[in-house]
C-alpha cells in the first residue's frame, strides 16, 4: 500500500515520536515500505552566532544526525529500508520539501494535546496536515 513513509522527528523528545514510530514501522512492516526519519534543526538568530565557537553549527549537525541514527537503528527494519535526514530551518516548510522531494505516500507524525494556546496558533503537526500532498497520520501519545 505505502511505498516510502516519511517520520518526522525531535531528537530532542523522542518521548513524542515513540507512538508515530511504532505506527510507521507497523505500517512498514505489512507494505515492505521504507522509512525517512527527518530532524529539523531551527534556525540560529545571526546575533546569537557571534558568541559561539566556530564549529558549533557542525558539532550540532553531528550530534542530531548521531541521535537519529541510533533511533533508526532500534527499529527493527532492515538498514536498506530506513534513511536519515538532518535539516535547517521551519519545521513544517522542511517537512513537506523532503516528503515531495522523497516521492513520500505517507507521513506519519507525533503530537502533543493541543492546548489553548496551540488553537490559536496552530502547530506544526495541523500545518503538516493542511498543506501536504499526500496522507498524513497524526499519532498522539
Amino acid at each position: 500500500m505505502f511505498k516510502t513513509i516519511l517520520v518526522p522527528i525531535d531528537v530532542n523528545d523522542i518521548e513524542t515520536a515513540e507512538p508515530a514510530l511504532a505506527q510507521a514501522v507497523a505500517i512498514a512492516h505489512g507494505s515492505d515500505a521504507a522509512l525517512r526519519l527527518i530532524h529539523v534543526r531551527s534556525d540560529m538568530p545571526r546575533s546569537v552566532m557571534e558568541f559561539v565557537p566556530p564549529n558549533f553549527d557542525a558539532k550540532q549537525f553531528q550530534e542530531c544526525e548521531d541521535k537519529l541514527s541510533d533511533v533508526a537503528a532500534g527499529l527493527g527494519l532492515p538498514e536498506d529500508r530506513v534513511s536519515t535526514v538532518v535539516t535547517m530551518g521551519s519545521v513544517r516548510h522542511q517537512v513537506l520539501k523532503e516528503a515531495e522531494h522523497i516521492g513520500a505516500d505517507l507521513i506519519v507524525v507525533g503530537a502533543h494535546q493541543p492546548s489553548n494556546l496551540m488553537y490559536l496558533l496552530g502547530s506544526n503537526a495541523a500545518a503538516i496536515v493542511r498543506h501536504a500532498t499526500c496522507s498524513v497520520l497524526v499519532v498522539r501519545r
